[in-house]
């Protein structure tokens, strides 16, 4: 399936074009007291648009697409698929700090499963916009959930958020997790307890 093409903001009211994106770049520098007109500085606001046209480029992409394509020749199989250790990037839309961590994906397919790689581009789709972790979480299992139909679907994501570590109250080391459970993870305590042993954390339930 090829990659929808579009950039950020070309879907989005009203258009901004590249130039007063990279203008806006030139701002901030001088409101941070910078001179964009110094040699150092003079590619920045071209490298920014070009890195934000990456760290954002999920708009411009339907996640379910990925999942449309699945495969019913599994010899029967129906217990527990588990992807851990999905690494991904995001940034806050409160601050536009980054969000660095993973996700484990788990489900117990109906009569089709998807192929693995799919998971971790709805992953990349999801994180690739700015977000809050608890809708990053609920985004990806419900994802999987509207176009798998499968039996249950449990996501945990397990993050550091730069705008705690760097601003704020600049604690270093500390992760927040998170976790949607649907379906059989959700009420099956023993399938959810299963899903969290896959991915070593341990359910108190």
């Amino acid at each position: 399936m090829a990659t929808p093409s579009k950039k950020p903001g070309t879907s989005r009211k009203p258009a901004v074009s590249r130039e007063q994106a990279e203008d806006a770049v030139r701002t901030l520098l001088r409101w941070a007291g910078e001179d964009p007109a110094r040699e150092g500085l003079l590619d920045t606001p071209k490298r920014v648009v070009n890195a934000y046209g990456d760290w954002f480029s999920g708009y411009a992409i339907d996640p379910a697409e990925y999942l449309r394509r699945t495969f019913e020749e599994v010899a029967g199989y129906d217990e527990m698929i588990v992807l851990r250790d999905i690494e991904f990037e995001s940034y806050c839309e409160h601050h536009m700090a980054p969000i660095i961590g993973r996700v484990h994906i788990g489900y117990l397919p109906a009569d089709k499963v998807v192929g693995i790689s799919k998971l971790a581009r709805v992953v990349d789709a999801f994180s690739r916009r700015f977000q809050v972790q608890e809708k990053l979480t609920a985004q990806i299992a419900h994802c999987i959930e509207d176009v798998l139909k499968p039996r249950g679907v449990g996501v945990v994501v397990d993050a550091v958020h730069q705008c705690m570590t760097t601003r704020g109250v600049h604690k270093r080391g500390v992760s927040m997790i998170t976790s949607q459970m649907l379906g059989g993870f959700r009420e099956d305590a023993r399938t959810r307890a299963e899903f969290l042993r896959f991915i070593n954390i341990h359910s108190k339930s």
